[in-house]
């Protein structure tokens, strides 16, 4: 009886095994399974010549009457992201997504004897806008011409918000990069064993990181103990260098470590919590983090960038007076603009003779490089200019409390000499510098000891002490400024201090602000990119207005300028 008991025990244990294992089988069966489609695309104009592989997973539960979410995955299928997706989206875990996996490009060789020009470290792990551009330029409306094997069509959603990129290794510093230079089309990021080191310039992004305005983004991060440490650099101790500098900067940031070494092992084990955690509360939007303390002195929450005019061909030369208004020039057009107290932009002069650097003098009339007539001129409030100096060609100039001009003479030929020349309040001119490579925007100290020159083809801001007569003694390399991986120099342009003593330099990277021992602490760009100038404006003089290409912006922030026309004063000593 005992026996016959047990084997109907064992026999009751058998059937609901099977029964629980059939019922597992039929809910897994019950998950809709998308459709995972290959193609070839070879028509990129940004990697011209590269031929690569694609894949796009529709999920079943697509409806082309609503833009769906995006996932772009490098180096092509990975983590059985499709399986995946087809569960966390039946659970409501992640919306409804279509992926794009991404093959990196190759140019194919000439002969069967040569071998194609592989350009996966050239695409993933050079840093610029380069990549994020054949995305959102190129492939993407290709997949969106693509239809399913059942007639729908591809729409996807152009928000930033709704789109998801990720990666390993290169793959991974590629995603990042996209998402970094392009937050309005990419925010949420996996990165799995991300190459954060020293083989095309990403070592760089912690450190950006830091001091970059801060973004919209929301990044996961893998990586373990055994990852790689060869000539460019610890791939394990750059991926927690991420992490930290992510979390200085007030990124939504985590992160999943292990002990794993370079392979997709463990990615591929963690890939349904990451997704989970990068579209947890969707479609509510990433936030942006806090920034750096000394962001976070400067710009106030919530301010952003304003236009306050477009159509010109370039901006240059914006200046302040007492009360608070603002001129620019629009070089080309030979024509200088005034922004009232009200925001109101309004022409001043109908021909500046190509107006370009200006300051407003201690006397209140508007001091400007003449280009068309290589003159500095001095315009009154009624439009009428006397001519201060002629015979050389400006670019740039500062006036002091005095009256006496510092001008920048760059050598525009690339032949003569890259020169500062100074004016004396008696109108004397002489040349007090030479042998910078192209000297370009200037300003002095707060207590007007100090006078900086922007040197744009190199990386280098210097600084001189002004002597008595007006001479420049102890010249030096004082300033470092960040330089972009897509240029060979910084661009450094128009400068001006605030009132604490830190130095705006407008440069390709755009507003790269420094503390006085000529330090970087904030990069801050405009909205499309370009700054060429900036002063302080506003009754306070305190709102950053810069001079960007065809547009000038103005931004509102807790710092107040310096004014040259002012009695110069004593800021607080910088810390060390």
């Amino acid at each position: 009886m005992l026996f016959a008991r047990r084997v109907s025990l064992g026999i009751v244990f058998v059937l609901l095994s099977l029964l629980l294992a059939g019922t597992s089988a039929s809910a897994q069966e019950s998950v809709p399974k998308g459709e995972v489609t290959k193609h070839t695309f070879e028509k990129s104009k940004i990697f011209p010549g590269t031929t690569r592989d694609f894949w796009v997973y529709v999920p079943k539960q697509y409806d082309p009457a609503k833009p769906a979410c995006l996932y772009v995955n490098q180096d092509g299928v990975q983590y059985k992201a499709p399986e995946a997706f087809d569960q966390l989206i039946h659970k409501g875990e992640m919306p409804v997504t279509i992926g794009v996996f991404v093959m990196h490009g190759r140019i194919k060789a000439t002969s069967d004897t040569a071998l194609d020009r592989f350009n996966r470290s050239y695409e993933y792990d050079g840093l610029g806008d380069n990549y994020a551009r054949f995305l959102i330029e190129e492939l993407l409306p290709e997949v969106e011409k693509l239809k399913t094997a059942d007639g729908r069509e591809i729409r996807l959603s152009k928000d930033g918000n709704d789109a998801c990129i990720a990666g390993s290794s290169s793959g991974a510093i590629c995603a990042f990069t996209a998402a970094w230079e392009r937050p309005d089309r990419f925010r949420r990021v996996f990165s799995a064993i991300g190459t954060y080191v020293g083989l095309r310039g990403g070592n760089v992004y912690p450190t950006l990181i830091r001091k970059v305005e801060p973004k919209p983004l929301r990044i996961f991060l893998q990586d373990g103990s055994a990852d790689l440490n060869i000539y460019g650099g610890d791939w394990w101790m750059a991926n927690q260098e991420m992490e930290r500098s992510l979390k200085f900067a007030g990124y939504e940031v985590n992160h999943i470590w292990g002990d794993g070494g370079h392979n997709g092992k463990h990615a591929t084990e963690i890939f349904s919590e990451a997704m989970r955690w990068l579209w947890k509360d969707w479609p509510q939007p990433i936030k942006t983090g806090a920034g750096s303390p000394t962001y976070q002195e400067i710009f106030l929450p919530g301010e952003d960038w304003k236009l306050v005019g477009e159509g010109y061909k370039f901006t240059e030369g914006p200046a302040t007076n007492a009360a608070g208004e603002v001129f620019y020039n629009d070089v080309p057009n030979s024509k200088t603009y005034k922004v009232g107290l009200d925001g109101k932009v309004s022409v001043f002069l109908e021909d500046s003779k190509r107006g370009d650097g200006q300051r407003v003098g201690p006397d209140g009339r508007l001091y400007a490089v003449a280009g068309g007539t290589e003159q500095i001129l001095a315009w009154d409030k009624a439009g009428a200019s006397t001519m201060i100096a002629e015979g050389f060609r400006g670019n740039d100039l500062v006036v002091r409390h005095d009256g006496g001009i510092y001008v920048t003479n760059p050598g525009w030929d690339g032949k003569s000499p890259s020169q500062v020349w100074y004016i004396d309040p008696q109108g004397k001119k002489r040349v007090v510098d030479s042998g910078l490579k192209f000297s370009n925007g200037l300003t002095l100290s707060p207590d007007q000891s100090l006078l900086y020159v922007a040197d744009s083809r190199t990386h280098w801001v210097y600084s001189y002490q002004i002597q008595p007569d007006g001479s420049l003694a102890h010249k030096q390399k004082y300033y470092h400024l960040h330089v972009p991986d897509t240029a060979d120099d910084s661009g450094a342009d128009g400068m001006r201090c605030d009132r604490d003593g830190r130095l705006y330099v407008a440069t390709r990277y755009g507003l790269q602000i420094c503390d006085q021992a000529g330090r970087v602490h904030c990069i801050v760009p405009t909205p499309n990119g370009k700054c060429s100038n900036l002063c302080f404006g506003g009754s306070n003089h305190d709102t950053l207005y810069v001079t960007a290409g065809d547009r000038v912006y103005a931004r509102k922030i807790k710092a107040r300028g310096a004014m040259t026309f002012e009695a110069p004063f004593k800021p607080a000593a910088p810390r060390l």
